[in-house]
């Protein structure tokens, strides 16, 4: 046993950190949208920081734990509450059998991740539990939940009760903070002067049409110098394509393998979690850094990740 889903929410799925080594065959990475949430809160549990987690948007969902369980919520905070009392999130939390998950308001970001000890009893596909819902593989039936699904858990915690550690709080971003750091795309130096000044000096606007695929965003339109016929080229998650008529794209984790549209820039790895919590409607802007800045803002993300997990190996044993 494990949860019972009262209530799915808007869209809840299990995701892992992706489906990787498979793109040469068409076959998308997919996993959590927001890494970082899911391997803190992974680490908060002495699991894997790549144990599959339940990633919920917007609107999270409703759901009874039928076993005793120790649990950890990160990432956007929707305002999750235990049998209506508020849950701290960043911290492991003991839940008895029979208590009732729910969620409320988005107070910030949009994606929150329930990780549990030990992780969720359900099968991998192509080395990923992840669900990937275009090809219907993955996670639980390949689907996002649905009332009266139960996922089990691999096992249930018994024993110590009370767990005094939590994340810090410069272990995750500011979601307040709209500004994404990107480094040049391949095709950045064919776009016109007055369009790399817009994209860099302007904001834009997450719009409706934002999914676990990409963002398309509403702005000033970008141009290239001489518009050109592509090769299709390869993506990745946080590649920001622009299309014909101007409207840049930003590809998020369920993005496809290869794109045909010139690749204005690429959103850095450290700023992949603020880009998977802005909501709808959300006004971003964005700041170009170089290659060598990117990776110190990585390296220093790892190492206080490594602290973390380092920390919490004592505790667990």
């Amino acid at each position: 046993m494990g949860i019972r889903i009262l209530k799915p929410g808007l869209l809840s799925t299990i995701q892992d950190m992706g489906r990787h080594g498979h793109q040469k065959c068409g076959m998308v990475v997919s996993g959590a949208m927001d890494i970082l949430a899911l391997k803190i809160g992974n680490l908060l549990l002495g699991n894997s920081p790549a144990e599959a987690a339940l990633e919920c948007t917007l609107s999270g969902p409703e759901l009874i734990f039928e076993r005793d369980q120790l649990i950890a919520i990160t990432g956007g905070n929707l305002s999750p509450q235990i049998d209506g009392v508020p849950l701290t999130m960043w911290k492991p939390v003991y839940v008895r059998a029979g208590a009732k998950l729910s969620f409320g308001k988005a107070l910030s970001g949009c994606r929150t991740y329930l990780s549990v000890y030990r992780g969720f009893d359900v099968s991998e596909v192509l080395g990923s539990k992840s669900t990937y819902l275009r090809a219907g593989i993955g996670g639980w039936n390949g689907r996002a939940l649905k009332k009266d699904d139960i996922i089990p858990f691999k096992t249930s915690c018994q024993g110590q009760h009370k767990f005094d550690w939590s994340a810090g709080k410069n272990l995750y971003p500011d979601l307040s903070n709209p500004r994404i750091r990107v480094i040049e795309g391949p095709e950045f130096g064919q776009f016109t002067v007055e369009s790399t000044a817009d994209f860099l000096n302007g904001s834009y606007t997450v719009s409706n049409e934002a999914d676990r695929m990409g963002y398309r965003l509403n702005g000033k339109a970008l141009q290239q110098q001489v518009s050109k016929e592509m090769l299709s080229s390869a993506v990745t998650f946080g590649t920001i394509q622009v299309p014909a008529q101007g409207a840049p794209i930003v590809l998020m984790a369920d993005h496809q393998t290869t794109g045909g549209y010139p690749r204005i820039a690429q959103v850095i790895s450290a700023d992949l979690t603020l880009l998977a919590q802005m909501q709808p409607g959300r006004e971003i802007t964005f700041e170009l850094i170089t290659l060598e800045q990117a990776q110190v803002l990585l390296l220093t993300q790892e190492q206080q990740l490594s602290q973390l997990r380092q920390t919490l190996t004592l505790k667990y044993g």
